[in-house]
């Protein structure tokens, strides 16, 4: 047991090492890798943090919005987040570099709860990844 125990501790210990490093990617496909792979590791962890926050909802699905647009409602509804605000500052920092705007608008009369608001964030930011790879191999 005591050895399982270390070893948990261990891996603990290296996932907050990792998940405590600024993302310091350039390329558009890393940053991408690198939203979708952190809401991964953060929802593999025991909890999503403050996953019971509310943010406004961000519709993914809008094909009248450009995904700079969506990358920028996105950037703005974590930035809300107050109570974990290190931990969502990461995507915070790479989203607002993939889209380059200041502002944008953000509606928040619908909300979405946070531990739903990142896989859709991470399914959106891996389609852009793939379409990303598409249309660099062509």
């Amino acid at each position: 047991m005591l050895p399982s125990l270390k070893a948990a501790l261990a891996l603990l210990s290296l996932l907050q090492l990792i998940s405590s490093r600024p993302l310091t990617t350039t390329s558009p496909k890393l940053k991408l890798s690198e939203i979708t792979h952190r809401i991964q590791q953060l929802n593999s962890g025991v909890q999503v943090p403050c996953n019971d926050t509310r943010v406004a909802q961000v519709t993914f699905t809008d094909r009248k919005l450009t995904e700079q647009e969506l990358l920028c409602q996105a950037a703005t509804a974590l930035a809300k987040v107050e109570k974990c605000k290190k931990d969502y500052q990461p995507f915070i920092i790479n989203l607002q570099s993939l889209h380059g705007q200041r502002n944008c608008s953000l509606s928040n009369e619908n909300e979405i709860y946070l531990r739903n608001f990142l896989p859709e964030l991470g399914n959106f930011t891996q389609g852009m990844y793939r379409r990303l790879a598409v249309l660099a191999a062509q």
